[in-house]
């Protein structure tokens, strides 16, 4: 099974990075603005109509499964490994479980790369880019 693998240095410490992973505030302010629910462990969050589960909230490592509705997704988990050193937290992406590499995981990879960069700027500086102030890949998208 394929996956998406992405790495970002942000210059702040683990746990300000664990904190915009783990709580509906730091998600909707570097992913989807629109997000509800709980983003601690054992609780799940939605965006749209789409459904995560938090099945791992430790600081060195927060791991969602995705249960629906996107067919392509359901089933997958998604990853942040957070590892501190050279002065910066490495954030090792990964999001797991793709049935093919099909046009859709091209898409969804260049945009976990926006939005991880979007995660950069919102501990870095204060402000990320959630959807829908989003980088753009596509015409209309």
């Amino acid at each position: 099974m394929p996956d998406i693998l992405h790495r970002v240095g942000i210059a702040a410490e683990p746990d300000h990075v664990f904190k915009a992973l783990t709580t509906i505030e730091g998600i909707r302010n570097w992913w989807y603005s629109e997000t509800h629910g709980d983003a601690a462990k054992g609780g799940a969050f939605q965006f749209r109509r789409n459904r995560l589960e938090v099945i791992c909230a430790d600081p060195s490592l927060v791991m969602w499964r995705y249960s629906g509705p996107a067919e392509d997704w359901v089933g997958t988990e998604i990853r942040f490994r957070l590892e501190w050193r050279d002065g910066q937290t490495y954030v090792l992406f990964s999001h797991e479980g793709w049935r093919d590499p099909n046009e859709f995981m091209h898409h969804c990879s260049t945009k976990w790369a926006t939005f991880l960069l979007s995660l950069k700027d919102l501990v870095e500086k204060g402000e990320g880019r959630p959807e829908p102030r989003d980088m753009k890949i596509a015409v209309g998208a």
